[in-house]
């Protein structure tokens, strides 16, 4: 499932080559170990040389590293914002990893908070309500307190650089970058697999979507979002273990399934979910519907272009509310529920008891859904009336066009009515039932 590996590094456009062309990005086994490095009781990870440019790294993130290192301590990198950086991507926010821990962290720095009881982290602050998390190296669980592939329930012990890299679910998420010396630092063999552009577990997949379900939904939200291929063992065993997720923490999957529709490539993750049956188990209302997309004027092609308009709008900026996510990717199936009913509001209603209990929909969301799905075929005659007076009505207006768009309709009255919207006065009434 991996996708045809890139030339190399050099073609990343934020990580530039360093020296010269015989040694690019390869393992710095020559390079002498810094005084800060892991513990010499753990195996040493593979360096390779790859200079950051300076301008894609936040200087208040080089600052605290840097006076991290200079009172003794391992201050990396870490994560996403790695993985980010060597796929030419800007990340949204950096995270750094540390042997301080946090009283020692928060003793640095004057303008920091310590936060969290299940795991303390450390917040610094800056201007401008930005903050960077800190967080001290982790460890999982001793294997005599946990049965392998058991769900893991505390993930709180300090460790080291090692044990933090290898307690992570993904090869792509464990890199460390070490900004003083202009490496990457990897034990988990994460820079193969950035350069080959596939997602693969730390370790057997089958154990770690059995410790935490979640992660064969973030599997997919890595692939979809970053245009990346499946290792097949990975693809493999989101297959077998798909109905993991009926075990777990629902307001957690409710969150990955958003998050899989918020990253500009809603529908290339929802496909994959299909594809892997992994929506048989979670939606099955759903993916009943694509099984049956086998024309253009189906619900299911409807819902295709649908997740195509989320794209769109993510593509010029625009950040849709999470009540028109879910409404956009449940429309089809409840525009079924309200057909031949009176009051569409009670039918959508009816329909969403069991996601909500399922999913742990929020009841804001749920209620929004309810009203923007009554709400339309009053404002796709072009006669909103009250709607266009209340808080709810932009999240209509988002949903008509989809739904417009995903028939292949005009929008015109859509838009005049969007410019009015704008151009009308700021108040608007709290949404109500009729």
């Amino acid at each position: 499932m991996g996708r045809r590996p890139p030339s190399g590094t050099g073609d990343l456009p934020i990580a530039r080559r360093t020296r010269t062309r015989d040694r690019d990005e390869r393992p710095c086994d020559d390079v002498a170990p810094r005084p800060r490095a892991s513990s010499p009781s753990h195996p040493a990870p593979q360096r390779f040389e790859i200079v950051l440019e300076h301008r894609f790294v936040d200087p208040d993130v080089r600052k605290i590293v840097k006076r991290l290192v200079r009172y003794g301590h391992e201050a990396y990198l870490v994560g996403g914002c790695v993985r980010d950086l060597l796929l030419g991507r800007q990340p949204k926010d950096f995270d750094l990893a540390t042997s301080a821990e946090p009283e020692h962290v928060r003793s640095l720095f004057r303008n920091s908070r310590i936060i969290g009881r299940r795991f303390r982290l450390v917040h610094v602050l800056f201007h401008g309500k930005k903050q960077v998390e800190v967080a001290t190296f982790r460890r999982t669980p001793q294997t005599d307190d946990l049965e392998e592939g058991a769900p893991i329930r505390s993930d709180n012990e300090f460790g080291s650089a090692y044990q933090d890299a290898h307690r992570r679910d993904f090869t792509i998420n464990a890199l460390f970058y070490d900004i003083e010396a202009n490496q990457i630092l990897d034990w988990v063999g994460g820079m193969q697999d950035v350069q080959r552009r596939i997602v693969r577990t730390i370790d057997d997949p089958v154990v770690r979507f059995h410790e935490d379900p979640v992660r064969l939904l973030r599997a997919i939200k890595f692939a979809g979002r970053l245009d990346l291929g499946l290792d097949p063992d990975v693809y493999e065993a989101i297959v077998s273990c798909r109905e993991t997720l009926r075990q777990a923490a629902r307001p957690r999957v409710a969150e990955e399934i958003l998050r899989l529709m918020r990253g500009g490539q809603a529908r290339r993750s929802i496909y994959i979910a299909w594809e892997t049956g992994v929506l048989d188990v979670l939606l099955p209302e759903l993916s009943g519907l694509l099984y049956e997309a086998d024309h253009d004027g189906s619900p299911g092609a409807r819902l295709w272009r649908q997740l195509d308009y989320i794209d769109r709008r993510h593509q010029d900026g625009d950040q849709l509310d999470d009540t028109v996510l879910w409404t956009l990717l449940l429309l089809e199936t409840m525009k079924e529920a309200c057909e031949g009913q009176r009051d569409r509001a009670s039918a959508v209603g009816e329909f969403l008891e069991g996601l909500v209990d399922r999913l742990a929909i929020t009841r804001r969301s749920a209620d929004g859904m309810r009203r923007i799905v009554a709400g339309l075929p009053r404002l796709l005659s072009g006669r909103p009336g009250r709607l266009s007076r209340s808080e709810s009505y932009p999240m209509l207006l988002d949903v008509a066009e989809a739904d417009r768009i995903s028939e292949g309709r005009s929008i015109k009255v859509l838009e005049q009515l969007r410019r009015e919207y704008h151009a009308g006065p700021r108040d608007r009434e709290p949404d109500t039932d009729e």
